[in-house]
């Protein structure tokens, strides 16, 4: 019984001394939702296809699939379907463009534009970058990099030798997130095992534009001590 009351004990202080270290007394969930494409041409090859993708994320950075509407600028040019099916039908220059509007009234767009020519060139992103910052009176800090596994079925993070962490952070876990503050509708990478110096991180089914933060809680507890934009 008195292992059992000061295990309780121990939580309950654990639990007062995360609570109070936070930064802002209140945490708002809510985010801007975004709307945005995920993968880019500069041009198209006469008489092809491409297939566009997007990423919708809602107002506490929960992806999801609405019905978006599909517009050209020339459909003389680029005819577009209703899925993003793009066709180069003849030479010039045209705007794609995404629009959704949200069940809160908010509209949002995205554009690329694209030139039908003798050949398609992918925009490839190669790598995203981030500063880990704390978000409490805990050491948390360090820089990272995200790149595209070379199975094309992931990414890695790699963390460099500047990264360090408290280890008295109790039950570290760190996340994936289109949402700053919340870990309720983020990808669970793993417990933070290093808490000094480079390591990496594999996560596989994630593509590369996928999600734009990485979050640092304090799992049992529930509390955010750290983050980084990834850019």
């Amino acid at each position: 019984m008195k292992n059992l009351n000061f295990a309780f004990l121990l939580f309950a202080i654990t639990t007062i001394l995360l609570s109070g270290c936070v930064k802002d007394d209140f945490i708002d969930d809510r985010v801007n939702p975004v709307l945005r494409f995920t993968n880019s041409i500069d041009s198209i090859e006469i008489d092809t296809e491409f297939q566009l993708t997007t990423l919708f994320s809602n107002n506490v950075g929960k992806e999801e699939t609405p019905n978006l509407t599909w517009t050209s600028s020339d459909p003389d040019v680029i005819a577009v379907s209703s899925t993003g099916l793009i066709s180069a039908i003849s030479p010039g220059t045209a705007v794609i463009e995404i629009s959704y509007t949200t069940s809160e009234g908010i509209d949002l767009s995205d554009q690329m534009q694209i030139v039908v020519g003798e050949s398609t060139v992918i925009v490839e992103i190669e790598e995203r970058t981030g500063i880990i910052e704390t978000t409490t009176f805990y050491l948390l800090e360090g820089t990272f990099k995200m790149q595209a596994l070379d199975t094309g079925n992931g990414v890695i993070i790699d963390i460099d030798e500047t990264y360090r962490a408290d280890t008295g952070l109790p039950g570290l876990y760190v996340y994936l997130s289109n949402n700053p503050n919340s870990i309720a509708n983020a990808l669970e990478i793993g417990a933070v095992s290093v808490f000094e110096g480079a390591h990496s991180y594999e996560v596989p089914n994630v593509d590369l534009n996928e999600y734009n933060f990485l979050l640092y809680f304090c799992k049992p507890f529930n509390v955010k001590v750290g983050d980084g934009d990834i850019n």
